[in-house]
């Protein structure tokens, strides 16, 4: 089945939502491949393109759990504007030091963290507004529409920023970013939401607390938490990319490597209609996440750019099966009033995984070269997630309770 387009067609203000942030994406995907390329570009070190990922956790574990907080109890219209404004300040200033005739990689860090502070806020808050948008039946399409977004930017924007930076340098990729960060700051501000919709939990540490038991007490929910980071930690091998280019193209290569992930998870997410039919969603998350280590095992011996690729293509399906049960595991199970704070510790677990990863992939490279660092990651990978189906059996087993519809409860 293709991909299901109803919340866009009945939901103004999710289309209008989704829209900007298809475009605000774009832009950050860009960046995505910019930021550790000019860092290899000042450093010539993995362990430092590594070290970028380590300071991006920070502010994801210091923020994280109070951005889902503030998103249960302040109007998210407003806190997702200002998080995309200051992202939009950080994406200036990075155009400001690429412009620099010694660019600094100091600053590079400093904003890269402001960033991800001000995306712990932006992130939950996002995701507690789409799910107040649509309809409880059709979580499981915003799901894949949300998947064929992340996919299709990922593509195309590391693509965009390999050739923007080949042709004009880093600083054009960090103007693009700013532009649509723009973009979606101004759609944000066009939504037109009810009253009833603003939330009216106090922030507080009781709030935040409510929020880690609620997710302790659902086994479905610890699941998909632990397999993600035990899969991105092991196997996640972004951190390389550059190094890995540099043998074979240099830019170009670099963008081709960030974009071939998403190849293979705009495929599944495009035909996402059959899966979300599948009520095994833990059993999926685990297939998904194994075939990726079994991917990056395969990488780790590739003997040229267009069988990484391949690989990488691979990989990014694999991952997209084992998110998209993710995501519809946490939207068929959280309620609204606490989806702020849920997505805030979401947020934790499925960026601390790959900004760890590589962490981890950038020392394992400096000590033992490139391709023993991403192979040996997916056996580890592959045997840990494994382990979940006889460690977690109620995640492996999880079959969602019946969806109350709007045609249901009349």
């Amino acid at each position: 089945m293709w991909l299901d387009l109803g919340p866009l067609k009945r939901n103004p203000n999710f289309l209008l939502l989704y829209t900007g942030q298809f475009v605000s994406t774009l832009g950050t995907m860009t960046a995505y491949v910019a930021l550790p390329y000019q860092v290899y570009q000042l450093t010539h070190s993995p362990l430092l393109v590594g070290l970028l990922g380590g300071v991006q956790l920070i502010p994801v574990l210091l923020f994280g759990l109070l951005g889902g907080a503030l998103a249960d109890a302040l109007d998210r219209k407003r806190l997702l504007a200002l998080s995309e404004a200051v992202m939009a300040l950080g994406a200036l200033g990075l155009v400001f030091n690429a412009l620099s005739p010694t660019p600094s990689v100091g600053m590079i860090f400093a904003l890269a963290f402001v960033t991800q502070a001000a995306s712990a806020l932006h992130r939950p808050t996002l995701e507690a507004l789409k799910q107040s948008l649509v309809s409880p039946d059709e979580y499981p399409a915003m799901g894949s529409l949300s998947a064929f977004q992340g996919s299709f930017c990922a593509i195309m924007g590391p693509a965009l920023g390999g050739v923007m930076m080949s042709q004009w340098g880093t600083a054009s990729v960090f103007g693009f970013d700013l532009l649509t960060y723009l973009v979606g700051l101004g759609c944000i501000l066009a939504l037109r939401l009810p009253l009833s919709a603003a939330p009216t939990e106090a922030v507080s540490l009781q709030s935040i607390r409510e929020g880690l038991n609620f997710a302790w007490a659902r086994p479905a929910l610890i699941g998909t938490y632990i397999v993600d980071i035990v899969a991105m930690l092991f196997a996640f091998p972004t951190a390389l990319y550059p190094a890995m280019a540099k043998a074979w193209g240099g830019a170009p290569a670099a963008g081709l490597l960030y974009s071939a992930m998403a190849v293979g998870s705009l495929g599944i997410s495009l035909f996402s209609g059959r899966l979300n039919r599948i009520r095994r969603r833990g059993a999926g998350v685990i297939v998904g996440a194994s075939l990726w280590g079994l991917a990056i095992i395969a990488l780790g011996f590739a003997p040229g750019l267009w069988w990484a690729f391949a690989l990488l293509v691979l990989a990014g399906g694999a991952d997209m099966i084992s998110g998209l049960y993710r995501g519809v595991i946490w939207n068929e199970s959280i309620p609204n009033s606490m989806r702020g704070r849920l997505a805030g510790i979401e947020m934790i677990s499925y960026l601390s995984g790959p900004l760890l990863g590589n962490l981890r992939a950038g020392w394992m490279a400096e000590q033992m070269g490139l391709s023993l660092a991403i192979w040996s990651g997916g056996v580890i990978c592959t045997l840990a997630v494994l382990s979940c189906i006889w460690l977690l059996p109620a995640f492996w087993h999880y079959r969602p309770e019946p969806v109350e519809t709007a045609s249901n409860s009349a």
